[in-house]
């Protein structure tokens, strides 16, 4: 097997957020009615962009059963996400502000934030994320402001005046490492905790290929110039709703100019000295650090 096939195939199974690394034990609820809750459904409450569990920590799990009454839950009905080993899941919500009960604990979903749930968990729980997300961006039509409704068997609404049709929106962004023989380009974003280094990242544009806004990207942000853009794997990203493009690229030249705008900072590290701070595991940023860079 041609090993970039491969690093694909591997990527898409490990990685949180892609629903392939839940395999054969999910299967997501579209197109079909939503059941009644069970003696063994379970539920994703999400609070902020955190997953509310039960247990204490290094034990945590996901309620099981009826609607979690224990919780300050916010009003609507649940969303049908789909099945997990062969058991109904619920998502629902609580307000950010909203105090937990003793034996209850919110776990961050975001990697960047320092996520150290398991990826199931996360996975499911991006799923739910995502989907609420659009739940409640698209209860009014864009083109006339009336109240939409389900599409019987699809995640899309419709609207009830003007019947315009639309679905879950995804949002394609590139992130890529570039690399000038030992040494790679990485950058940070003042809101990321002090020494955390990342990937040049960017979203497309109308019209873009993924290549060219690899390449518009890295311009407008450090000022540099690049080739051999080459594709390497995708994460599907629910904060809230993206999909992450991984590719590498060559150095191939230009002086570093940091648009402040965008990043704080950006700078050229050796393989022999990384930053001290990397993004977390369960990013596709971390995986093309590791795999391309750091092996």
């Amino acid at each position: 097997m041609d090993p970039a096939i491969r690093d694909v195939l591997d990527l898409r199974a490990q990685l949180p957020f892609n629903r392939d690394r839940l395999g054969a034990r999910f299967t997501p609820g579209k197109g079909r009615p939503a059941p009644s809750p069970s003696s063994g459904a379970r539920w994703l409450v999400l609070q902020d962009q955190g997953l509310v569990l039960e247990g204490p920590e290094g034990c945590e799990r996901l309620p099981v059963g009826d609607r979690p009454r224990a919780l300050a839950l916010e009003e609507g009905d649940a969303l049908y996400v789909g099945d997990f080993d062969g058991e109904p899941v619920f998502a629902c919500t609580m307000a950010k502000d909203a105090a937990l009960p003793a034996g209850w604990r919110r776990e961050t979903l975001v990697p960047m934030q320092g996520a150290r749930l398991a990826h199931e968990l996360c996975t499911l729980g991006g799923i739910a994320l995502q989907q609420v997300w659009w739940e409640r961006t698209s209860a009014c039509c864009p083109r006339c402001g009336e109240r939409t409704e389900r599409i019987e068997h699809e995640w899309g609404r419709r609207c009830t005046r003007c019947a315009y049709e639309h679905y879950p929106h995804l949002h394609p962004a590139a992130i890529v490492l570039i690399r000038d023989g030992d040494r790679a380009l990485f950058a940070r974003r003042a809101m990321w905790k002090p020494g955390l280094y990342a990937l040049v990242a960017g979203f497309v544009d109308n019209g873009e290929s993924l290549e060219g806004c690899v390449e518009r990207e890295v311009e407008e942000e450090v000022g540099l110039r690049v080739k051999d853009v080459r594709y390497r794997g995708s994460q599907n990203w629910p904060f809230p709703s993206q999909l992450m493009i991984g590719f590498t690229a060559e150095y191939a030249g230009g002086e570093l100019r940091v648009d402040t705008r965008e990043l704080e900072d950006a700078r050229w590290f050796e393989r022999s000295s990384p930053p001290t701070a990397l993004p977390g595991k369960m990013s596709i940023s971390r995986w093309l650090i590791d795999r391309y860079f750091l092996t």
